[in-house]
């Protein structure tokens, strides 16, 4: 179910959240920088346990409730305080965990053209999925819909301010990874 609907005349973002999105705030967040516009759209990829879907662990992770007893590999990331301003599963459905004007903690060390610490200035998408698994049909549509929504309100986003994560921190991180289709994305976005 795709809860993410442009058709439905009620799309938008009010107050730095998606009017349609469904929405659960993180504790890992917080303000941007004084002035700082909002420059850069940083896609990402997440799957816990890595490579397993639908779980609901990515919530936990994201909102600090994630249970280290539950799977080994919880273990390696038990105290990390992540989040992310949007999560696109992979039937459509988007969760918005952090308002577009705070500060999410997605990033981590990052650099885009010289200038260091992306969280200040950019929104994260995380999709569910892995670097060399298929996205879905849905997820391509939503992360456009959603897209198109951040380039009309945040002006200072402009298509070649659109990365993965693997650009803004690379060496360190691979994701959307390869099986990411760039093209297909750019030409939806390029639909509206």
């Amino acid at each position: 179910m795709v809860l993410y609907d442009d058709a439905s005349g009620d799309s938008g973002i009010k107050d730095g959240f998606l009017t349609n999105a469904i929405p659960c705030l993180s504790p890992n967040a917080n303000q941007r920088p004084q002035g700082q516009p909002i420059s850069l759209l940083v896609i990402h990829n997440i799957s816990l346990p890595p490579g397993q879907f639908g779980t609901g662990y990515v919530t936990d992770f994201f909102t600090n409730q994630l249970d280290p007893s539950r799977h080994p590999y919880f273990q390696t990331i038990a105290g990390l305080q992540v989040s992310a301003h949007l999560f696109i599963e992979r039937k459509g459905r988007v969760t918005q965990f952090v308002s577009f004007d705070r500060r999410a903690w997605h990033a981590g060390a990052s650099s885009f053209q010289g200038v260091d610490n992306c969280n200040d200035y950019s929104i994260g998408i995380e999709l569910e999925g892995c670097d060399n698994i298929a996205y879905t049909d849905a997820q391509y549509d939503a992360l456009a819909r959603v897209s198109r929504l951040i380039l009309a309100v945040y002006p200072a986003i402009k298509l070649d301010r659109i990365v993965g994560h693997s650009e803004i921190a690379p060496g360190r991180k691979t994701d959307p990874g390869d099986a990411f289709d760039w093209a297909r994305y750019r030409a939806l976005l390029d639909e509206c």
